[in-house]
């Protein structure tokens, strides 16, 4: 079985980084009293949806990350992909908190491209 160290610790941050989007929902969920659904408080909608775009997302790309870091590819392409997921997903839920469109789009981008850069490797390596 191949030891993905790379993936590996991504995924540990990023389990780190869903438990620091979802406290922030829970102590808004209690403050406003609303523990059901997206309420119309627009600081928990906010937060609940830099929570489920992350989700959307970093799972897709930590699998493909995984399957590229077993395909012994080098180290380099593997923290360039895992470094973009990374600061795209944490501008993101920035820009998502601050109510910041550019800083949400970049971290889209970055998103985006992380997810390209391990399909076009996936393809290139069949």
């Amino acid at each position: 079985m191949p030891i993905l160290p790379i993936t590996s610790f991504l995924t540990a941050a990023f389990a780190i980084a869903l438990v620091g989007l979802s406290f922030p929902i829970s102590l808004r969920r209690l403050k406003v009293g609303d523990m059901v659904g997206d309420s119309n408080d627009d600081s928990l909608r906010r937060r609940i949806r830099a929570q489920g775009n992350f989700i959307e997302y970093v799972p897709l790309g930590l699998i493909g990350l995984g399957l590229v870091e077993a395909q012994a590819s080098p180290a380099w392409l593997v923290v360039l992909i895992g470094g973009a997921l990374a600061l795209g997903r944490l501008l993101h839920a920035i820009g998502m908190f601050r109510s910041s469109a550019s800083l949400r789009g970049i971290g889209m981008v970055l998103t985006y491209l992380a997810l390209l850069l391990v399909a076009g490797r996936l393809l290139v390596s069949l």
